[in-house]
């Protein structure tokens, strides 16, 4: 699955942790695949004995085995790390024009044992993202109830259907995550309304609450499933259904996503 975002910010990155901890929570065996040259997934998760990043997987003459790439994280054994590293960024925007847009998909072909893969895209639409969603069964968009929401969520979405028509057909959306939502906000409520209306089959329910343990769990380098407090436990239900929602969807056991309601 490729997490995905049209700009930095949204909270791409806590939602892909988020899984993470949800999925180890549930003792299923996830792998996390940080594409983005920011390496924030990389930070909090914290991998030990890293040899390889992604930027070596992506390499196109020699690439490095996904399995020799991979760490363990500091959340446990659980969780494994393809870290990530500034010099993605060259591979974002590659200067001869051709993107390799299957090297992610190739690497990826070697990886047997993993219930679950999570790829952290970079807050654009350039070639890792694409990339990633070449290399994907689904793709989660997220955003936050602001104006460029709506607009936001249109380009991400025209993104995954340009992949899946040109490379990858099995790809198909997950749903869009709202993330950092403020009950009492207006605007929040308005801009939510919006996303509903346009998506209603996509917006996935609950929306995320904006709760501080979230910076913190991430600050202290945990999952937030094990932060002590009761906005951490609220997120973690969150994340819990999310999971529950997205995984039985793949398996054709439930359906995919539903209409967002309060």
């Amino acid at each position: 699955m490729s997490v995905l975002s049209l700009k930095g910010g949204v909270g791409k990155t806590t939602v892909t942790l988020g899984l993470a901890g949800a999925a180890a929570a549930q003792k299923l065996r996830c792998v996390v695949v940080d594409l983005d040259p920011q390496a924030n997934a990389t930070t909090v998760l914290a991998p030990d004995g890293v040899q390889f990043t992604a930027n070596d997987i992506l390499t196109g003459d020699r690439p490095v085995a996904i399995g020799d790439a991979l760490a363990v994280s500091g959340w446990g054994e659980p969780v494994r790390v393809l870290a990530g590293e500034p010099a993605l960024e060259r591979r974002n925007h590659p200067p001869d024009g051709h993107p390799g847009r299957h090297h992610v998909r190739a690497a990826l072909a070697g990886l047997r044992d993993a219930d679950l893969v999570l790829i952290d895209c970079p807050p654009s639409l350039a070639e890792l993202t694409r990339n990633a969603l070449a290399a994907s069964d689904t793709a989660l968009i997220v955003t936050e109830a602001t104006a460029f929401a709506l607009a936001g969520a249109q380009q991400a979405l025209d993104a995954v259907d340009a992949v899946r028509s040109a490379h990858n057909l099995r790809l198909r959306p997950a749903g869009i995550v709202v993330n950092r939502f403020r009950v009492g906000a207006a605007e929040h409520r308005f801009r939510l309304d919006e996303l509903i209306a346009a998506y209603r089959d996509l917006v996935i329910d609950p929306v995320l609450p904006e709760r501080s343990a979230v910076t913190r769990a991430q600050g202290a380098g945990v999952p937030i499933q094990r932060w002590p407090s009761p906005g951490a436990r609220e997120v973690s239900r969150v994340f819990a259904g999310y999971l529950t929602l997205l995984t039985t969807a793949r398996t054709g056991a439930g359906p995919f996503s539903k209409g967002a309601s309060r």
